[in-house]
């Protein structure tokens, strides 16, 4: 079983100027709720690969690369959905820098809080609606039939209401 790493403290790491590291963590995801709807992230403790390097000035340029899934219902049909994401997110974390250049997930202590960086960056990469194919039909919005399963499925036009009193005239 792999080690769990919520937080990586970068000092003892002792980068000068220039220096650089390649990371293999282990980082666990906490699950989405997204739509109203229970997302699981798999696998439970994600590979990730942290690049970190050193700037000038005492800072960090932080790379990190990931591929995790969610399992949870379709948006469109309700059917099992398990899209897969690839993360490549990035951060500087420059003392004196300013906002931008400064990251939420690095202290003034030098401990990086890849847990939060890791959920935060895959929930940046989700599309607006997660399905269980890309060209999921969805629910027949009259009926409820899975319009993957059935794709020529179709109603008859229900009557013009304003037509109906033509309906009840009688001719011998």
């Amino acid at each position: 079983m792999s080690q769990r790493t919520d937080m990586f403290e970068l000092a003892p790491l002792g980068l000068r100027s220039g220096d650089g590291r390649k990371l293999d963590l282990h980082v666990p995801i906490d699950d989405f709720h997204y739509g109203g709807e229970p997302y699981a992230v798999t696998p439970e403790l994600v590979p990730v690969r942290v690049d970190v390097s050193r700037t000038t000035g005492q800072g960090y340029a932080l790379r990190m690369r990931f591929s995790a899934g969610l399992i949870g219902p379709c948006m469109r049909c309700l059917e099992p959905a398990a899209p897969v994401f690839e993360v490549d997110a990035r951060e500087v974390a420059q003392p004196g820098g300013g906002e931008e250049l400064s990251s939420p997930y690095l202290g003034d202590d030098e401990i990086l809080h890849l847990a939060q960086w890791a959920r935060d960056a895959l929930a940046l990469e989700l599309p607006a609606q997660l399905t269980c194919r890309e060209d999921c039909a969805g629910l027949c919005g009259q009926c409820g039939a899975n319009l993957n399963e059935e794709p020529d499925h179709q109603h008859d036009a229900a009557p013009d209401p304003r037509w109906a009193k033509l309906g009840e005239l009688k001719f011998d």
